[in-house]
């Protein structure tokens, strides 16, 4: 998963939270994000593109760290 964005990203399915870690070192939570949501992020080839076009802006969120 190499990403010049995001530096690891897990998923709580009982919250639908997706923790995010940028590789600036900031972590944040995005609130009831659907796991289909979750599971084409692991999948695209491209997690920065994915996250800005369909995770930022689009959901609650939170700054963990």
């Amino acid at each position: 998963m190499p990403s010049s964005v995001v530096a690891h990203f897990s998923y709580d399915e009982e919250t639908g939270t997706l923790r995010i870690r940028y590789v600036s070192g900031m972590v944040y939570d995005y609130r009831k994000v659907p796991l289909e949501v979750y599971r084409a992020m692991r999948d695209a080839p491209s997690k920065g593109i994915f996250l800005n076009t369909f995770i930022k802006d689009q959901y609650d969120f939170e700054k963990v760290e």
